[in-house]
């Protein structure tokens, strides 16, 4: 492999190799501790939040290096909205589930209305709504914690009580088959699926990558699929919030890549003037963008309530901070127009990895704040040098 071929391939794979390491380095400093089969399914239950809310947040980063800070009140008041609900006034769980999703979406669209048509900043009606949603909170929680212990039902379907998985229907001598041979279908398909999407680009004559590189991807991701399987397959098989986490992913990986829509968040990004000339309504787009912000911020009000079997008025600190991180060490541009579903999964990965590591060890929790803002802030600096060639400094 030349030396160009080389930078290339460590450039487009970077935060790949860097989660690599940083498992490694770990599984070291921790004699392997976090590769434990209850740590690899408490790294999902911890981090299902990240991986709901990053997602939402890559689209409003691809209008224009746009975000939401809002999220973690958002996530705070609906899941005290759904409590409230489910204890203090006996609502159905899966009625208080479609309230809590219309809230979210109601508190999106009303964010989204003076970002998209008055042309706020969205830093601004954000910052303004953490304010608003994480005071409304307190109000509708009365400052106190409600236990939702016992709606057995909504804490085990969203990944918070005891039998919070999948049943397993093999029931093999302690192993979860159900768990290994999910995985063995989802690798089957991951591979069919690039197989598929490879034939049809190269018959229309598109650009692919290199056979070797394109089979070597194909082995490396179907083998950490059946590790990943295998490791929850020793503990208690897959976890239902991975079920929420999976169809999050699923559906925006499919927004994002294959629909007009997805292809109009990027061309905001790249170039607003533009894409406003050929005709597509750039204010429906950032409209469209925080709007489903509040709904997964609501999905992420549901899992956190769930998981931790109550809410109370400090759920949701800083939650905004790991999606908006995840999403730019995922490979997201500070400028908006770039960034994948599955870069940002990574670098939520990586988050996750990096908390669940240095707790296991031990770490303090504000030396933990240290860590991840130099590494949010190599993920920033990394984005912007490599669009300006490689130099450090600029000249404009």
């Amino acid at each position: 492999m030349s030396k160009t071929k080389t930078l290339d391939f460590v450039k487009k794979y970077t935060m790949i190799i860097v989660l690599i390491l940083v498992i490694g380095l770990f599984a070291v400093a921790t004699k392997g501790t976090i590769l434990l089969p209850m740590n690899v399914s408490s790294l999902i239950s911890q981090n299902a939040y990240v991986f709901i809310l990053a997602t939402g947040m890559l689209l409003c980063i691809l209008t224009g290096g746009n975000i939401d800070l809002s999220v973690g009140s958002v996530v705070c008041f609906t899941g005290a909205v759904g409590a409230t609900l489910m204890v203090t006034y006996k609502v159905p769980w899966y009625l208080a589930v479609i309230i809590m999703l219309i809230v979210g979406i109601l508190i999106g669209a009303f964010q989204a209305f003076w970002i998209a048509f008055v042309r706020i900043p969205p830093f601004i009606v954000t910052l303004a709504g953490m304010l608003i949603f994480r005071g409304l909170s307190n109000v509708v929680l009365n400052g106190m914690t409600i236990s939702v212990k016992n709606c057995t039902t909504f804490v085990n379907v969203f990944g918070g009580g005891a039998n919070c998985y999948i049943p397993d229907i093999f029931k093999f001598n302690g192993f979860n088959m159900t768990c290994m041979v999910a995985g063995a279908i989802a690798a089957a398909l991951f591979i069919g699926l690039q197989i598929k999407n490879r034939a049809a680009r190269l018959k229309k004559h598109y650009e692919v990558e290199g056979a070797l590189s394109f089979w070597g991807k194909l082995v490396f991701i179907s083998a950490v699929i059946l590790a990943f399987s295998f490791r929850l397959s020793q503990h208690k098989g897959i976890p239902t919030v991975l079920v929420w986490v999976l169809l999050v992913i699923i559906i925006y990986g499919f927004i994002t890549s294959s629909t007009k829509t997805g292809r109009y968040f990027y061309a905001v990004g790249g170039n607003e003037k533009a894409t406003k000339l050929s005709g597509i309504n750039t204010n429906k787009v950032y409209f469209l963008a925080y709007t489903n912000m509040g709904l997964l911020a609501a999905l992420a009000g549901m899992v956190t309530i769930a998981r931790l079997t109550s809410a109370q008025p400090t759920y949701g600190q800083n939650y905004e901070m790991d999606a908006i991180g995840s999403c730019f060490i995922g490979g997201a541009s500070a400028y908006g127009g770039i960034g994948t579903v599955p870069g940002v999964i990574i670098g939520a990965v990586l988050m996750g990895t990096i908390n669940l590591g240095m707790s296991l060890m031990g770490v303090d929790q504000n030396m933990q704040k240290v860590v991840k803002g130099l590494v949010l802030l190599a993920a920033v600096i990394f984005d912007v040098v490599s669009k300006r060639g490689g130099k450090l400094i600029s000249k404009d």
